[in-house]
């Protein structure tokens, strides 16, 4: 009986580690055995490499290193451009949302209702809104004067659409998450805040900053690691234009493994990009563990 007790904890894992060894650690322990290989769907040989896939990512010659890191850079200004916004406007909106006032269930729902739509739905409808000759955005524009934007065919304005469906997409899940984390937060700090003569900005400062600090440190992380994934969007609404500046590297790694049949490279890239990620989410953790301090 004692033994089978010890046992029982690990039981109830099995189900979950099951699934994450097939799913997960399976998948991703074959995924770096192909990314030492020249691994064509094509070909029945995929000989060893080692590491000359990783190696032609850093060297300017190579087919697959100017692609790559041109898609790199794109996921770079999409990510510095939107994990701004998807920060500022969710805490903003969730500070309006705490407090009283009739209907506020209501407009919780509203504002997070965007997210449980699939990438699919909001690429082709904003596609479709934001089209050059017969969207509603620049109907709607032309009617103040505005001449017609190309949101999909000219940049900035490729990137400016982007960010602003990633934005209009996503703030309500940050909101709900700093909802939860606003209501964490003591009451009598705030009344001890008034009862020092401290005003609504200066309890925000002082009180509602710092309370919402580990929030905030795990908003940024996992918006940052949202961001430099951005596929859906980018491939439904701009399809990588103009030209390829909207071509995240999520994509490139795409083209190459599924398209071109190339997934040593591919899968090489995808280890790359996932050391990248990485590192920002451990530099994150260390704020977090700098701030606590």
């Amino acid at each position: 009986m004692r033994g089978h007790g010890r046992a029982t904890p690990y039981l109830f894992l099995a189900p979950y580690l099951v699934l994450f060894t097939v799913f997960v650690l399976g998948p991703a322990v074959f995924g770096l055995w192909m990314s030492l290989h020249d691994w064509d769907f094509q070909l029945p040989g995929k000989p060893f490499v080692g590491l000359q896939n990783y190696q032609d990512l850093f060297d300017p010659l190579s087919a697959t290193a100017e692609p790559f890191w041109h898609g790199m850079r794109a996921t770079g200004i999409f990510t510095l451009a939107s994990v701004p916004f998807l920060v500022a406007v969710p805490l903003g909106l969730a500070v309006l949302l705490n407090r009283h006032f009739p209907g506020r269930t209501f407009f919780r729902a509203v504002y997070f209702a965007p997210y449980v739509l699939g990438v699919a739905v909001i690429g082709l409808m904003f596609r479709y809104i934001m089209d050059t000759t017969f969207g509603i955005l620049n109907a709607f524009l032309g009617v103040f004067g505005v001449p017609q934007i190309g949101w999909t065919t000219e940049q900035p304005y490729a990137f400016v659409a982007l960010v602003a469906v990633t934005v209009w997409w996503t703030t309500g899940f940050n909101a709900i998450i700093y909802l939860a984390g606003l209501q964490d937060i003591p009451a009598d700090q705030y009344e001890a805040a008034e009862l020092d003569g401290a005003n609504r900005w200066q309890q925000f400062v002082h009180v509602t900053l710092p309370g919402l600090r580990p929030v905030t440190v795990f908003i940024v992380t996992i918006t940052l690691l949202a961001s430099a994934n951005m596929f859906g969007q980018a491939l439904l609404i701009t399809q990588g234009g103009p030209g390829d500046t909207t071509t995240t590297a999520l994509m490139v790694i795409t083209d190459i493994g599924f398209s071109q049949f190339r997934m040593g490279q591919a899968a090489a890239m995808s280890y790359l990009l996932a050391i990248c990620l990485s590192v920002v989410a451990l530099i994150s953790f260390a704020l977090m563990r700098e701030r606590k301090s």
